[in-house]
């Protein structure tokens, strides 16, 4: 039995569609909410947390599966309603190894993640949690375009002398390449700040 205080959730994340893969391992408290993991994934992947998203669980079609992330004012009938995600536990439905759920991030661009519980494990004494422990490779910048976007971008930034060189050098955000990423780099926002923020910005 998952001790919420006391044990972790170890997780993978790949985003999906890309090759080499880019992926990370982390660490988070089982207490956490679809929320608190939300923001997780965000900062382990390098996102910046500026699209909506959303967590999809079971189902082969969208009308049987499981949503959770914000809740929307407008319905769909052929589209279950969105369980607020800062409600919901992570180990409601993934508490045992092997267990998935699909994460998605920017309905525009269209990131899919694949988000695996590897293990349940304890806490360390003195290490700090959530903690990214392993990944490869770097995040796509924002806005990009989706997968056909990003793959575009590598083209003309692998190749100098092409026209978009130079102003796509620009437009990339300072520090980054497709094949930087370090674990211990990685810092965490606290869920409950970043809940704040996007829900008192919604009300103004």
């Amino acid at each position: 039995m998952t001790d919420r205080r006391r044990d972790l959730l170890r997780i993978r994340i790949e985003l999906t569609g890309i090759s080499p893969p880019i992926w990370r391992e982390i660490l988070v408290p089982a207490r956490y909410s679809f929320w608190d993991l939300h923001v997780a994934i965000q900062d382990a992947m390098g996102w910046l947390d500026c699209h909506l998203h959303e967590f999809r669980i079971g189902g082969s079609s969208r009308g049987d599966v499981i949503l959770i992330g914000i809740p929307d004012d407008e319905e769909w009938e052929d589209s279950p309603e969105v369980q607020p995600g800062w409600e919901i536990s992570v180990i409601d439905y993934l508490s045992e190894a092997g267990d998935r759920t699909e994460y998605e991030y920017d309905f525009g661009d269209g990131w899919v993640h694949e988000v695996t519980l590897l293990r349940v494990e304890p806490r360390e004494k003195g290490q700090r949690y959530p903690k990214c422990v392993a990944g490869e490779r770097g995040c796509p910048p924002e806005d990009c375009g989706g997968i056909p976007g990003y793959e575009s971008l590598l083209e003309v930034l692998f190749d100098p002398s092409h026209p978009d060189y130079e102003s796509l050098s620009h437009w990339i955000p300072k520090g980054w390449g497709p094949e930087l990423f370090k674990p211990e780099r990685v810092r965490f926002d606290n869920p409950l700040k970043r809940w704040q923020i996007a829900f008192s910005a919604a009300d103004m």
